[in-house]
């Protein structure tokens, strides 16, 4: 009777457990959604704790190269970046023979990286929480799940250890800008009069530019109050366009404003806007432009980190000109020389003029992705969706990249040297990433 039993009981046990062992576990966990949705939080995260533009493209940088590379291993196309960034060291690898889970370790390498640079960090535990039990649903083999975990913590370590040389932590004792009253320099801005953001950002250490001045672009037109000067006429154009905005520019120049911290101003009372950063919108275009194009789970890991790149060193380069030129914003010289009662439609940023750093940015972020998905790659852009604005389409990433750059003149918060020059700017980095990367092998 007691043999029966037991013999019973071992049939049972080994019915459950071959019941709990789902198959097809591997391709369930290979779910773009998640990934979307981790960046996605991210993103949330950043505009909750209000992170400057290129501190968020810090953020994301760090954390999209975790995710990818825990992903990579996939597809035995796709390279690491180590040997290609020159000063990553080497991540660590997946023991040999042993199955993994890379999407789960993938996850888990992008959330553990992303709290390091948050102060939010409870939405990203709470994330992770719910990656972990949807994971745990997927019914997987326990021993494949631990182990992947465990390798997504080991590649999120080796990021977190890496950044820690970037000179992030060194710049926070530096200085502050300092401000003066010569002619044509840079001065903090109504209605909140902030300090010059990050002026040490060029002293961070970049990704593949061989350093922050590589791209330095055309210097600004020449300062100067005579009304028969370029740079006159500069700002005339702004000051005229601001005047006379039809609808379609008023619009692009709020679907581009990419604030971070708009102050509100009602009579005495000030309160703050919280936006989604320029960086933080072409990492929207980013995943749409996934999901469209149907990328699995790798391509998309990949499609993120390669923005990623573009963001960081574009903001490095476009910060080195900002703080070296020091030019006077529209606002300030209109309100000045021109018309003292004059108001832009978007709120000045807080740091100098020349270059556009959205220009710059959307430049290298929109020739990267051109090179992911294609030329003439339409698509419709619901990023700013969440902050009551419509959609809009565009025929491709360039198109995009275009209208970002005119919306800060339809603004009235840049000149359109910092413009043109800054698309250049941007693109020659989009260009350099694309020439040092190689990562798919064909």
């Amino acid at each position: 009777m007691w043999v029966k039993y037991l013999f019973g009981l071992m049939v049972l046990f080994s019915f459950s457990a071959c019941k709990k062992v789902n198959p097809n576990f591997q391709a369930e966990a290979a779910n773009t959604q998640n990934y979307h949705t981790a960046v996605n939080t991210l993103t949330d995260v950043i505009i909750h704790d209000i992170f400057s533009p290129p501190i968020a493209a810090r953020n994301y940088v760090y954390s999209c190269i975790a995710g990818y590379e825990a992903a990579r291993h996939m597809d035995a196309k796709y390279a690491s970046l180590q040997g290609q960034i020159n000063h990553m060291p080497e991540m660590p690898k997946p023991e040999e023979g042993k199955e993994y889970c890379y999407p789960l370790a993938s996850l888990t390498a992008f959330t553990h990286t992303a709290q390091k640079y948050i102060f939010s960090e409870d939405s990203i535990i709470a994330l992770d929480n719910r990656l972990m039990k949807w994971f745990d649903e997927l019914n997987m083999p326990e021993d494949v799940k631990e182990r992947s975990v465990a390798y997504g913590l080991a590649v999120a370590d080796a990021v977190k250890k890496w950044s820690d040389k970037d000179n992030y932590a060194q710049t926070r004792s530096n200085p502050k800008f300092t401000v003066t009253d010569e002619p044509g320099r840079w001065k903090p801005t109504p209605p909140a009069y902030m300090d010059g953001i990050e002026p040490s950002w060029n002293q961070i250490r970049t990704m593949l530019l061989d350093s922050a001045q590589q791209f330095k672009p055309t210097p600004p037109t020449t300062f100067s109050t005579d009304k028969n000067s370029q740079f006159y006429k500069d700002a005339m154009l702004v000051y005229e366009t601001g005047k006379n905005l039809t609808d379609e520019q008023d619009e692009i120049a709020n679907f581009w404003d990419c604030n971070p911290y708009k102050m509100n101003v009602i009579g005495h009372v000030m309160h703050a806007s919280k936006k989604i950063t320029p960086g933080g919108h072409w990492m929207g275009i980013a995943g749409q432009a996934a999901r469209k194009n149907n990328s699995d789970f790798v391509h998309t890991t990949y499609a993120y980190m390669m923005t990623s790149l573009g963001l960081f060193d574009g903001f490095i380069s476009c910060w080195d000109e900002k703080y070296r030129s020091n030019l006077i914003r529209p606002e300030s010289y209109i309100n000045q020389y021109i018309d003292e009662s004059w108001v832009p439609l978007l709120q000045t940023p807080p740091f100098p003029e020349h270059t556009s750093g959205h220009s710059v940015v959307s430049g290298a972020a929109s020739t990267i992705l051109t090179n992911v998905f294609g030329d003439n790659f339409a698509f419709a852009d619901s990023t700013e969706i969440q902050f009551g604005l419509p959609v809009r389409s565009y025929t491709s990433f360039n198109q995009a990249a275009d209208e970002a750059a005119i919306s800060r003149m339809y603004g009235g918060i840049h000149y359109i040297p910092a413009i043109e020059f800054g698309l250049v700017q941007g693109r020659g980095v989009g260009s350099w990433i694309l020439s040092k990367v190689d990562l798919i092998k064909e």
